[in-house]
């Protein structure tokens, strides 16, 4: 397909339905991402990009453009993801608006549903801008089909202007990094760079190289069911038993109540019946002992309930990744020539924590430090999503500086 603008292409891009599974183990988790990628190889062959794969174990297409100079650079990649979340996904269709102003948004008049400044002051930084949204039924995609759109484009441009030195850039999508898998088959060893950049954040200027330590735990209750008119000293309710152990948690240390460096747990979803019940909790820190101190405590709510009510509880728990910033802070290269790249374009560095992971939190524990960098969207997963276009060229102007500042 021929693409005129970045626009033309990230419409096209986010038109493709390629949400991801967690109840599905396969590699990717949907097939949809598979045929995305396979339409994004052909397309990477079209601009000219070299070595081009997409392996069937792991499904990370991955392309080197190649160094068009004598002179050393570091190798440096970029990588987004091309899930998106778990939210409507199917028959996206965007709305365009050029020039924005400023004012309420009516996303989708047949069933009246609006983004208005109120809800979303956010909006009042776009006002002259053009904005992509969604019809207010589905989620937009841009996370992260706007990080992969705008490294296309940047190798693009590094490939139609030879005039621009540069040394080796790798570049890699994979799937499934909304359910917390896809770079659990990144090949590291195979994209061999000094150092990558997600491109996966939102706002301009975002520049993060922090990220949650992260868990899961699972805790299966299970109750004796009793006619409820013999019920005593017979029953355990196990949706009693239940909504007490929720109610040992702290009230205020979820995410309705943290913010920054806060850590926090969350309730993610919770099934009950009198004889069985089960609550999945995550749990996020920054801070890698306060996260100990956070897992230990889950430990210590099911023996609690255990010695009150019998064996009726069992948990698993397993980690889901950490913090890229104990791993990043001891070569900080890779933040420093992001963040001199945004100065020299004029944008001011947002140096943030993510209040979450992305696939840059594992790969800088497999040895390639991978901090986070805006992609010009706001409000992701969900039907209010929206990006901006300059700031989606900004996020490609990064890259390419990003590429010419890597000189050793």
């Amino acid at each position: 397909m021929k693409y005129v603008t970045m626009l033309d292409r990230f419409l096209n891009y986010v038109k493709f339905e390629t949400r991801s599974d967690a109840n599905n183990k396969a590699i990717p988790s949907t097939p949809q991402q598979k045929e995305f990628l396979k339409m994004l190889k052909t397309e990477l062959e079209e601009i000219g990009l070299s070595d081009i794969v997409l392996p069937e174990e792991n499904c990370f297409l991955t392309a080197i453009l190649p160094s068009n100079t004598d002179k050393e650079y570091d190798k440096i990649g970029f990588i987004s993801h091309v899930d998106t979340a778990d939210f409507n996904a199917e028959n996206i269709n965007p709305n365009v608006i050029k020039n924005y102003n400023g004012k309420d948004i009516l996303l989708n008049k047949e069933h009246n549903i609006s983004m208005t400044v109120q809800d979303f002051p956010n909006l009042e930084n776009y006002i002259g801008k053009t904005l992509i949204t969604t019809d207010g039924t589905t989620l937009l995609g841009a996370d992260d089909k706007a990080g992969v759109v705008e490294i296309v484009e940047a190798m693009k441009y590094l490939i139609e202007h030879p005039e621009i030195e540069h040394g080796d850039i790798k570049i890699a999508f994979g799937p499934d990094e909304e359910i917390g898998r896809g770079a659990d088959n990144f090949d590291a060893k195979y994209f061999d760079t000094d150092y990558a950049y997600t491109m996966d954040g939102g706002v301009l200027g975002e520049l993060q190289y922090e990220s949650f330590n992260a868990a899961q735990i699972i805790y299966k209750i299970t109750g004796v069911s009793v006619h409820p008119g013999t019920a005593k000293n017979k029953m355990k309710n196990a949706t009693t038993i239940a909504a007490e152990l929720a109610m040992m948690f702290p009230e205020k240390e979820v995410p309705e109540h943290t913010e920054g460096y806060e850590g926090f747990y969350m309730l993610h979803s919770m099934s009950a019946k009198i004889e069985k019940a089960e609550l999945i909790y995550i749990v996020r820190d920054f801070d890698k002992e306060k996260f100990l101190e956070r897992k230990e405590f889950c430990k210590q709510v099911a023996k609690k309930i255990n010695e009150k009510y019998g064996d009726v509880v069992v948990f698993e728990m397993h980690d889901e990744y950490y913090n890229m910033g104990d791993v990043i802070k001891k070569d900080k290269r890779c933040v420093e020539k992001a963040e001199l790249a945004m100065r020299n374009l004029a944008i001011e560095p947002l140096i943030i924590p993510i209040r979450g992971g992305t696939d840059g939190s594992k790969i800088s524990y497999m040895g390639i430090p991978t901090p986070n960098i805006f992609v010009g969207g706001e409000n992701f997963h969900g039907q209010y999503e929206f990006s901006c276009l300059e700031d989606m060229e900004k996020a490609t102007d990064v890259i390419i500086e990003i590429a010419q500042l890597a000189k050793k």
